[in-house]
């Protein structure tokens, strides 16, 4: 089972799995329901790195970025489930909307982001990925699963 840490715990726990000779990959996201879409860009890139680390948005951005009824789940309890997948080392929670300063403070080896972008260098942190001599790379299936639809869906069954 992976384990839940602050990003200051996780930066000392990653130097030290460095100093071992380790990659890391850091995958980030909202994770609001747990759906397959999600379990197969985890997969994907765990397969990136040594070590994988899930960066979890906080409550209050999931509800700026998302909206009003967002999130479903509280953080803490998505953290509990994201680090009960196998392929997860790593869950740490973060604040702000992106998450481009934990990205800075950690500096993993690469940054795995879905293939909804398109192309790496449309993923939001690219730039400072690339400062520090990390690489980006899209990983997942194609982007046909969804917590919005999935919402949407059940609202839909249940009326």
């Amino acid at each position: 089972m992976g384990q839940l840490l602050t990003p200051a715990e996780l930066a000392v726990e990653l130097a030290e799995l460095r100093r071992g000779g380790k990659t890391v990959a850091l995958a980030n996201g909202h994770f609001d329901l747990i759906h397959v879409g999600h379990v197969r860009y985890l997969t994907a890139a765990a397969a990136q790195a040594d070590c994988l680390v899930v960066a979890l948005n906080d409550d209050d951005s999931v509800a700026r970025l998302k909206g009003p009824g967002r999130p479903i789940v509280p953080a803490a309890e998505r953290a509990e489930l994201l680090a009960a997948l196998a392929v997860v080392d790593y869950v740490t929670i973060f604040d702000g909307d992106t998450a481009g300063a934990l990205l800075a403070e950690l500096e993993p080896d690469v940054h795995c982001k879905g293939t909804d972008y398109g192309t790496p260098e449309r993923v939001p942190e690219f730039a400072i990925v690339q400062a520090y001599g990390g690489r980006t790379v899209l990983v997942g299936d194609p982007k046909d699963h969804s917590t919005t639809e999935l919402i949407a869906s059940a609202k839909k069954h249940r009326s």
